[in-house]
């Protein structure tokens, strides 16, 4: 079956930077576009960060743009997330997801997403 395992998260004062990781397997990974949600306690999942299957387009949402940067290694099944500048506000579950290739690919909306990793807990300290 597909599982996306997310790893990276942890505690980082403000200021500094994470790097988080999604390995995927169960699927083709070359054939699927890539999300980074979070969730903060007590608010909706709110979108990050996403990467088409190709690696030529790129989405971020304005609170993480010029911060944060998606990446994928399709040789590796893998979808990274660097976290720089982090702060006290970036603290959430981040959550990887997989979305099959669509000419209606929306990156932003939860419901593009097929596939749904269990999160990693990134906390930043001020």
């Amino acid at each position: 079956q597909v599982q996306l395992v997310e790893s990276g998260g942890g505690l980082v004062q403000a200021g500094g930077s994470l790097r988080l990781s999604c390995a995927a397997s169960g699927l083709t990974f070359s054939s699927f576009n890539m999300g980074w949600f979070r969730q903060a306690p007590g608010k909706e999942r709110e979108f990050v960060a996403a990467i088409t299957w190709s690696s030529i387009n790129t989405y971020y949402a304005d609170s993480v743009k010029g911060r944060f940067t998606i990446s994928r290694d399709n040789a590796k099944n893998t979808v990274y997330l660097q976290m720089n500048s982090l702060k006290p506000e970036d603290t959430a579950v981040y959550s990887c997801a997989a979305a099959s290739r669509s000419y209606s690919y929306n990156p932003w909306t939860v419901q593009s997403y097929n596939y749904w990793g269990q999160g990693t807990q990134v906390i930043v300290s001020s």
